[in-house]
């Protein structure tokens, strides 16, 4: 019984969108902010803020900050610079949608067939500014990360999709040395999440644990190799001389000298006993 009338104080003593100062920022001035009048007829400035994943594909809730969003109109991602042909716009009433066909500022709605990832900024092209910065922190935390079965493989890839998508702090990576799938965030508590929501969406186990290090081994201090003929083949000639191998350490350059002068590591020597 109290729900209308909280709604109803909401729109009676809240303020309307048009006397909340807001701030873009415009990224060809090094993120210098920008007012938002707020107002229906200036340039669309809006926000995708929560991302969905539902039977008819991904639902973009977005922010309407400026300007008009119309069923039909073309948007402009500022983030990457994808155009984008509005298709269907809804207005959400708990789990039930209503078709409209244009929203204003100061509105929250949804759309259907938006590729983007959550906090991007719309326009109408016209403007070059972004409702949130570039900015995205450096994970703090790392996993690393493997579905429990191989059957889980295509789901397990389809998560961490959408959830690099939802959420610019998580990072995925695959490690080229161990070949581990590494998950990178904010804390424990934030890969926690992630890995709890694989299970109950996706229906993937995830075996988890520290990533693994590969180590490398190398020599620690000059080292002499003894006596060796060094083999130099030619079109011409085919010479043999004796030569005296020292064995420097890779951080030192990875020299190896000889009686006859400096070879850099990794040209070919042939040894002869």
């Amino acid at each position: 019984k109290g729900v209308q009338p909280l709604l109803d104080g909401v729109i009676d003593y809240l303020p309307e969108p048009i006397e909340k100062e807001n701030y873009a920022l415009d990224r060809t001035k090094d993120e210098e902010p920008v007012l938002v009048t707020g107002k229906k007829d200036d340039p669309l400035l809006a926000l995708a803020f929560k991302l969905e994943e539902t039977p008819f594909g991904q639902l973009t809730y977005m922010r309407i900050y400026q300007g008009l969003l119309k069923k039909g109109n073309y948007i402009h991602n500022v983030n990457d610079g994808k155009k984008i042909k509005l298709a269907r716009i809804v207005r959400m009433h708990s789990n039930e949608m209503e078709e409209i066909d244009e929203a204003s500022a100061g509105d929250v709605v949804a759309m259907f067939g938006i590729d983007c990832r959550s906090m991007d900024t719309f326009s109408d092209g016209n403007m070059n500014l972004a409702m949130s910065s570039m900015f995205v922190p450096e994970p703090v935390m790392s996993l690393a990360v493997k579905p429990a079965e191989t059957k889980m493989q295509n789901n397990f890839a389809k998560a961490l999709t959408k959830f690099t998508k939802e959420d610019p702090t998580l990072r995925v990576k695959v490690d080229s040395d161990t070949k581990e799938t590494v998950l990178s965030g904010m804390g424990e508590l934030h890969l926690e999440v992630y890995i709890e929501r694989m299970k109950r969406e996706y229906n993937v186990e995830c075996i988890t644990g520290q990533p693994n290090v590969n180590y490398k081994e190398t020599i620690s201090t000059k080292a002499p190799f003894g006596e060796c003929l060094f083999v130099h083949l030619c079109v011409l000639l085919h010479q043999m001389n004796p030569s005296v191998l020292e064995l420097y350490p890779y951080f030192e350059l990875a020299m190896v000298s000889t009686t006859h002068g400096r070879s850099t590591y990794g040209e070919k020597l042939t040894i002869l006993n």
